[in-house]
């Protein structure tokens, strides 16, 4: 019984550990000004990727085809039919939909009736993730499990607005502990898996793989002289990334190690940004992963606040992180 309640106390006190709030504002300032700079960047092309019919790809198209998999996911015909009871026509109700998700994200980022913003957020960011599935990529994905954390956690946060001005308190901020490391937990899981399918084919391992995503428009940033030039570096490039995201949900706990590997992850992220213009997908694991592993490991972490909302006694220490 000893030993049983030993490892239940270990297991409790990693799942639930003291927390400040400084890794939820960080996530919630990050995700909302990431899905405002979203919404900015496809302003221009948001009707025609989103039409139900003359669009680049038929939004009834691709929703009839994600409804066969999962017929309860929000997407924009729910909406778009709503909305054509009142009258409106498609591309008005689009617009209305864009206008929603940038004003949701501004709330978002100031933190402005938090936990509004972020389900709002949230249902809009995935209702047009799920409507333009054949068009989305992993960083429409990474956004949407960001808000789904950012949504159930104890929000709002010490940073926000709603703090600072409405002197609004979240109810359960013995949680922030456990989101915290739902989120470490899945960071490790992408990671690991992103690494592994990476090391098992051979297009990592000779560098083909990277040629040929720095070569494909519109990623052919770099020259393919330059590449050339330096074409003894992408095997050794490519095993390098697959080597960083394998060992993620290993050495990212190690004392010593945890520190140069998150910076390693960051560095590389932010070079995929600049080498192939991918800045959104960049920005969001950035966010991910400062808002998961930064306070403790880049920057000094608070303590938890003992504000009235203090942490439950049974909860026994966790290591840092």
């Amino acid at each position: 019984m000893r030993r049983s309640e030993f490892w239940k106390q270990r297991l409790i006190g990693f799942l639930f550990p003291p927390e400040s709030d400084n890794w939820l504002a960080l996530l919630r300032f990050g995700l909302g000004l990431q899905v405002v700079l979203y919404c900015l960047s496809i302003r221009k092309d948001w009707t025609y990727l989103l039409a139900g019919n003359g669009g680049l790809i038929s939004r009834n198209l691709s929703e009839r085809i994600f409804a066969l998999e999962s017929p309860l996911i929000p997407r924009l015909g729910w909406i778009v039919t709503l909305g054509g009871h009142f009258g409106l026509s498609e591309e008005s109700i689009l617009s209305i939909v864009w206008y929603c998700l940038v004003t949701a994200g501004c709330f978002l980022f100031l933190g402005l009736f938090s936990r509004a913003a972020a389900i709002a957020t949230w249902f809009l960011h995935l209702a047009v993730l799920k409507s333009a599935d054949l068009l989305s990529y992993g960083m429409d994905n990474l956004t949407t499990i960001g808000l789904f954390y950012l949504m159930l956690s104890p929000l709002p946060d010490r940073c926000s607005l709603d703090w600072q001005w409405r002197k609004s308190r979240p109810k359960h901020r013995d949680l922030l502990g456990f989101w915290r490391r739902v989120l470490q937990t899945q960071m490790c899981l992408i990671y690991f898996f992103g690494g592994l399918a990476k090391c098992l084919g051979p297009g990592w391992w000779n560098g083909i793989n990277l040629w040929r995503a720095l070569t494909r428009p519109p990623f052919d940033l770099i020259s393919a002289d330059i590449l050339v030039r330096f074409k003894h570096f992408l095997p050794i490039t490519g095993v390098a990334v697959w080597l960083l995201e394998i060992g993620y949900p290993f050495l990212i706990w190690h004392p010593r190690l945890r520190r140069p590997w998150l910076i390693a992850i960051l560095l590389m992220h932010a070079g995929v940004g600049i080498a192939m213009g991918m800045y959104l997908f960049a920005s969001v694991m950035i966010v991910l992963n400062l808002a998961a592993f930064g306070p403790g490991i880049l920057w000094h972490r608070t303590q938890a606040p003992d504000d009235g909302s203090s942490f439950s006694g049974s909860m026994v220490p966790s290591p840092k992180n």
